[in-house]
């Protein structure tokens, strides 16, 4: 489930989206590419909507777990945002709109206990990744149902996928189905298997030995 962006994409309407948000740059390391196949852990799911729920459990600040079916998930407020994705086989994705419930928005619904400090995204099939909670809560993070203004593509996630722009795609677990809340750090499915903690595309994190002190990006 190494997820990337929502469909493959037309090259010349991709320049234009990058046009629009003005991209700054790349990453290190990074080459633009709007067309690619799919790729992710497991077979695409099915999607059976009056047996589909979403839920934020662990360390909530009541303790409790929350749980929306797909109907009341539909009701949290919703944002558009528009940003680029970079994936860690060294491509990325310029201004990819994206809609969804921002992170922020849920953690307003469902609060974290203060001592939370990570959390862990869950996927369909067992599949995870680890996050920091600052890095959750950032502005642009989001909890997608639709890229441009369509629902997603089963394979690129649909009904829900989470959206982490600033770091590399393996963060942003398609087919989301529930966000753990955590007082300590734990490592998700990919990052037991020798990937980066963190995953900074900026800093190149893309492989565990990185953590080690002296290791700095791969040449």
């Amino acid at each position: 489930m190494l997820s990337e962006r929502a469909d493959g994409g037309d090259g010349d309407a991709g320049v234009d989206r990058a046009r629009r948000v003005g991209r700054p740059g790349l990453p290190p390391g990074q080459a633009v590419r709007y067309e690619h196949k799919p790729l992710h852990y497991g077979p695409v799911p099915d999607f059976r909507p009056h047996r589909w729920d979403f839920r934020v459990m662990g360390a909530t600040e009541t303790l409790g777990s929350y749980r929306w079916t797909w109907e009341e998930f539909g009701t949290l407020p919703r944002t558009d945002s528009v940003s680029d994705f970079h994936c860690v086989m060294r491509f990325s994705v310029p201004g990819v709109p994206w809609g969804g419930v921002r992170a922020l928005d849920l953690v307003d619904a469902a609060p974290p206990a203060p001592e939370v400090t990570h959390v862990m995204a869950w996927g369909e099939y067992g599949y995870s990744a680890n996050l920091r909670l600052d890095d959750f809560l950032s502005e642009r993070v989001l909890l997608a149902t639709h890229r441009d203004g369509e629902p997603l593509a089963p394979e690129h996630g649909f009904p829900l996928r989470l959206v982490v722009p600033h770091l590399y795609g393996w963060k942003s677990v398609k087919w989301l189905r529930a966000v753990e809340y955590m007082t300590a750090d734990r490592r998700g499915f990919w990052e037991e298997r020798g990937y980066h903690n963190r995953a900074d595309p900026w800093s190149e994190q893309r492989f565990s030995y990185q953590e080690e002190p002296g290791h700095g990006p791969p040449l």
